[in-house]
């Protein structure tokens, strides 16, 4: 069984699966982090760029998902150090702290809310994020352009493309690119027929939705309406 509720932290999801839930599921590009607990284990999982597919045997697992250039503030990490990549977290931060909150989420009664008060304490501790990556999501997620968008915040093109290396783990083309997928995606989950799915995500035509949809996500995306 999966589940998922908002966290107490702004924009953030805190998540678990169980062993019951057999069905493995590709991870799509969504410009988000995740803090994540799997028997023991304490990880980190980057940004996306195409879909990742789990592997191996069924686990638990529980996670807080960050809003989208959220995360390297909080972890203390440039985001494209871990673009495409699960590391554990004892590569990011030292050992002995990493031992003391996994003995914690393993005392807990519910690992997923033990790791969300760890990222509400980080969090405090890290100050809030940039409310200008807060507007850049924005902006883009409501399909404006990206040349436009960095005029509207006062950026210049190399100026934009190393903030989002450093918050996205990559350029901002292709935070455009995940945050229209996500559109079309939930566009399509609602029966909107993908031709229109197409035009109100911001997409030319179905043609360049459906490439887009295959090169990001590895599927088609009736594939995908399926799968879910």
């Amino acid at each position: 069984m999966y589940e998922e509720r908002a966290s107490r932290l702004a924009g953030a999801v805190v998540w678990r699966r169980t062993l019951e839930d057999p069905a493995v599921r590709p991870v799509l590009p969504d410009g988000c982090m995740d803090l994540l607990w799997s028997e023991g284990r304490l990880l980190v999982a980057g940004p996306d760029t195409r879909a990742y597919v789990p592997q191996g045997p069924r686990r638990r697992w529980a996670g807080v998902r960050f809003h989208p250039g959220t995360a390297p503030g909080f972890l203390g990490v440039p985001a494209h150090e871990l673009r495409d990549r699960r590391v554990e977290l004892t590569d990011l931060w030292p050992a002995a702290e990493v031992r003391r909150l996994g003995a914690r989420v393993e005392a807990a009664r519910d690992p997923a809310t033990a790791l969300e008060d760890i990222a509400w304490e980080r969090a405090a501790e890290a100050g809030p994020p940039d409310p200008l990556l807060g507007r850049l999501v924005a902006a883009l997620d409501a399909g404006r352009p990206v040349a436009a968008t960095a005029d509207e915040l006062g950026l210049g093109a190399r100026q934009l493309h190393r903030r989002c290396l450093t918050a996205f783990g990559y350029g901002p083309k292709t935070l455009a690119r995940v945050l229209r997928l996500q559109r079309a995606l939930a566009l399509a989950r609602t029966g909107v027929p993908f031709a229109e799915t197409a035009v109100r995500a911001g997409y030319a035509d179905q043609p360049h939705l459906a490439r887009d949809v295959r090169e990001l996500a590895g599927a088609t995306l009736g594939e995908l309406l399926g799968r879910r």
